[in-house]
């Protein structure tokens, strides 16, 4: 079928709307300051909390504030978009941001730090969905696409690296609190440039009523996930809370399921993520996410704890990675979207990204950078990239233009959550090793020296054991893939019209759902 015929009715032609890649930068560059936000906060923490006088125990706030906010409100903030429109969502949640990143640098105490984490995650939430959507509906060509969701795949995947390098640079030479205010001249920029240049195709909205129930019990269910997983880390997956936590979460989103299939105007239609590939690419997304985030934590304090590097060499020692993801998204991804099926992207690339973590699986005290940590990170960065961009364009593809919106949010949702669960389970059994290590050899220990070295063997020998379990969610993600994603060639689609029933229309055979 020709791509011209496939066309949604009321999209712009490939050539109908010349602002669309002046939009992919202002998009981009949103996109860059959430994904940044992510870890830049992390470099700044120590130096914050000592100016700020947050204890030891309250200074996950500043990191768990932002992530419950975030991962608890996507759904509401993609149905909110679809809801008020993509450009309106886009613009109101970067001016928020921006004022969550000011009130954060202007904090002078630990309640205002929190306060102004938790807005952040609020309008992250409307922000992050609201601009893959509006990718999802600017870009219907298969060549534009693929190259769009390229340059949104390579930020998407390498900008938390960035995100570590910047956070060195700013906390080191500047102060802490430029961490925060470096976000308002990116949120000021892609806002002004965004409400200028963007033209949202018409016949998007959804203007159902909003599913209250919906919202309350995904966002609760949400929120209980995501803290269960942080409270582990810290208190331990046996602490009688984590537990209820967890038994919470699994009865709220039990109920929401239950909820999404019988009112009329559902926030998440069951229709998004029973679709074996959409599901498939929510769950590997989500599962590989775990490996990576995992693997984040344990390298910076790798390189910095057991190597000594300072904070910005730690940054950038990743660099490598992100050139891995941009040559992965920007090269390999764009290029063969459109002609291979998905799966052949995505299943290779999450084995290149385990086989770049079984270099990890080698570290020792005395490993070198360049044998061991750079293979890592390159194959890690290529692999990523390649898997990142097939998945972010498929995961929106042949949705209902209503459902763009929500659509994103459940990739935002999955990273977010799979972000949260891999910080928890790969820390556990990183510390869980390293004391069973050092149980084990401390008593053949005489010195204080040989004590250290033991106590930092027990360190690395906790991260191996981690990376090997991030080898193993890696090889999962690809069988996933593999096993579900069964979609033709994903660039040679188009988005489809805005009636109820509207399909995928490949410009190849599709093996049946």
């Amino acid at each position: 079928m020709s791509q011209t015929a496939s066309k949604a009715p009321g999209a712009p032609a490939p050539s109908g709307d010349a602002n669309r890649w002046k939009a992919l930068v202002f998009i981009a560059l949103a996109q860059l300051m959430v994904v940044l936000d992510a870890t830049i906060v992390n470099i700044a923490l120590p130096s914050a909390q000592q100016d700020l006088g947050i204890s030891d125990g309250n200074k996950q706030w500043v990191i768990t504030a932002y992530a419950l906010a975030f991962g608890g409100l996507l759904l509401f903030g993609g149905r909110i978009a679809d809801l008020w429109g993509r450009k309106r969502a886009f613009v109101i949640g970067l001016v928020g941001f921006a004022a969550a990143s000011a009130l954060g640098g202007a904090a002078t105490n630990e309640a205002m730090m929190f306060g102004a984490r938790a807005l952040q995650g609020v309008f992250g939430a409307l922000l992050a969905p609201a601009a893959l959507s509006l990718l999802a509906v600017m870009f219907t060509d298969a060549k534009e696409r693929a190259k769009a969701f390229g340059i949104y795949g390579a930020i998407a995947g390498g900008g938390g690296a960035v995100g570590f390098i910047l956070g060195g640079v700013l906390t080191e030479y500047m102060d802490w609190r430029w961490t925060f205010f470096v976000n308002i001249p990116f949120a000021v920029i892609a806002a002004l440039g965004a409400y200028f240049v963007i033209r949202e195709p018409e016949g998007g909205r959804n203007r159902n009523p909003l599913d209250i129930p919906g919202v309350l019990l995904s966002t609760l269910g949400l929120v209980a996930l995501v803290y269960g997983f942080t409270r582990a880390e810290s208190e331990g997956w046996g602490d009688t809370t984590t537990v209820g936590l967890f038994i919470a979460s699994a009865v709220l989103l039990i109920a929401f399921v239950v909820t999404e299939a019988k009112v009329k105007a559902p926030l998440l239609p069951l229709r998004v993520v029973t679709d074996r590939n959409r599901g498939g690419i929510y769950l590997s997304l989500g599962i590989a996410i775990i490996a990576m985030f995992g693997t984040f934590l344990f390298l910076t304090y790798y390189l910095q704890v057991i190597k000594g590097y300072t904070p910005i060499k730690t940054g950038f020692a990743f660099l490598p990675m992100i050139a891995g993801m941009m040559v992965g998204s920007t090269q390999i991804g764009t290029r063969l979207m459109t002609r291979v099926p998905a799966r052949a992207l995505m299943g290779p690339g999450f084995l290149v990204a385990a086989g770049g973590m079984l270099f990890l699986t080698r570290m020792e005290i005395g490993s070198s950078y360049a044998s061991v940590i750079l293979p890592s990170m390159l194959l890690l960065g290529l692999g990523m990239g390649t898997a990142f961009m097939p998945a972010m364009s498929l995961a929106t593809l042949g949705v209902e233009p209503r459902d763009a919106g929500v659509a994103s949010a459940m990739v935002n949702t999955s990273q977010q959550v799979g972000g949260a669960i891999g910080t928890a389970l790969l820390n556990t059994i990183a510390a869980s090793a390293t004391t069973s290590y050092i149980s084990d050899h401390i008593a053949g220990a005489g010195s204080r020296s040989q004590q250290q070295l033991v106590q930092l063997e027990g360190m690395v020998h906790g991260y191996t054991a981690a990376v090997w379990l991030a080898v193993g969610m890696l090889v999962l993600a690809a069988v996933i893939v593999v096993t579900l994603v069964n979609a033709g060639r994903p660039g040679s689609t188009t988005v489809t019209g805005s009636e109820e029933g509207a399909v995928d229309e490949l410009a190849v055979p599709v093996v049946a759902h």
